[in-house]
């Protein structure tokens, strides 16, 4: 393991964090604290409690959670995409390091920030909201594997993607929409019946049930599956990802 350079391609895109900090870090923190305040105090406080959890204390996790894919998906795709644009791409292949490097590198700098962010969200929501964690580590475990996860499908988009427009393609028209449409807003149990078979098809509401089931102890699925979904769809991401390394995909082109 090459870990001189997994430390280079980490530093260098966490020092690009620190380069552009308001588009990084305060920007999408600015973002939810608008959520927290209109959704979570002004609308919040009109709302009824759902499982027995103020409105505004049950879409934190789901709040939380929409910023943590956008943003993994956002870093990670970014990072891998400049490489490709710039043409610097092909240093990194002709080095002396392996796809395995390559990827730690760029997804663990990803991640990271991923992590910084939603520990960011996390205090800013406590100041609009009081809510409490009754499971810490499994929230803890649920933000890492979901921003690891998530990471890794970003790290794809920017080798899939030609172009910056294709870059926001899947965040602004896939992922965000099955966000809003996987209970980070609401239970799907408040859902009339046939919706709520076909949400299950969503893979968004097994990563935010979880997360709320670390929070409250109230989840719409099962921890099990819910931890199971998502350590399916990184398995998924993470075999695409070998299967890109090997045949080339748009990297040696």
């Amino acid at each position: 393991m090459n870990v001189h350079a997994i430390r280079a391609i980490y530093y260098f895109e966490m020092h690009r964090t620190w380069r552009t900090l308001m588009q990084s870090i305060a920007s999408p923190v600015l973002s939810t604290s608008l959520y927290f305040i209109v959704f979570g105090s002004a609308i919040g406080s009109r709302m009824v409690a759902i499982d027995g959890i103020s409105y505004g204390a049950y879409i934190v996790p789901g709040l939380i959670m929409l910023a943590l894919l956008t943003e993994s998906i956002s870093n990670a795709s970014f990072g891998i995409y400049m490489p490709k644009f710039t043409g610097t791409i092909f240093e990194i292949l002709s080095a002396p390091i392996s796809f395995v490097e390559v990827v730690l590198g760029y997804v663990g700098a990803a991640a990271t920030k991923s992590v910084i962010l939603g520990a960011i969200m996390l205090a800013t929501a406590r100041v609009f909201v009081p809510f409490e964690i009754a499971h810490p580590f499994w929230m803890l475990g649920f933000l890492v594997l979901t921003a690891v996860s998530f990471s890794l499908f970003g790290f794809i988009i920017g080798v899939w993607a030609d172009g910056f427009e294709k870059l926001q393609i899947v965040p602004m028209m896939i992922v965000t929409p099955l966000a809003f449409l996987g209970g980070s807003f609401y239970s799907i149990h408040m859902l009339p019946p046939l919706w709520q078979k076909l949400s299950l098809f969503n893979p968004v509401v097994y990563l935010v049930s979880g997360f709320r089931w670390s929070f409250y102890g109230v989840s719409d699925v099962s921890i099990a599956v819910s931890v199971g979904m998502t350590m399916a769809f990184l398995l998924l991401c993470l075999l695409t990802i070998w299967l890109i390394f090997r045949t080339g995909y748009k990297l040696k082109s």
